[in-house]
């Protein structure tokens, strides 16, 4: 549930991301106005890509660790059911 949870972020993240590319250029295709060297509207859009790439590394990393811990729940209810714990060695000596 975690992984999937983490996937969900990230392919909103991701939509996100594209609608912002979207915006940017459409913003800057045919501008060429400066003032004093500076393009307005710079701040807002910047945080919000930066926000977006943060979601999605953070969407990323659940989603890797929530796999990670999932096959090392399985693995160890697999040693359980093989009559092995933790404690003892893997040749059951």
């Amino acid at each position: 549930m975690r992984a999937l949870c983490g996937a969900i972020i990230t392919a909103g993240a991701m939509i996100g991301l594209g609608l912002t590319a979207l915006g940017f250029g459409i913003r800057f295709a045919n501008s060429t106005a400066t003032h004093d060297g500076q393009l307005y509207g710079i701040p807002t859009m910047v945080t919000i890509l930066v926000v977006l790439l943060l979601t999605v590394l953070i969407g990323l990393g659940i989603a890797f660790l929530g796999l990670m811990f999932h096959h090392m729940r399985r693995h160890h209810e697999l040693q359980h059911n093989l009559g092995r714990s933790r404690a003892e060695p893997l040749g059951g000596v």
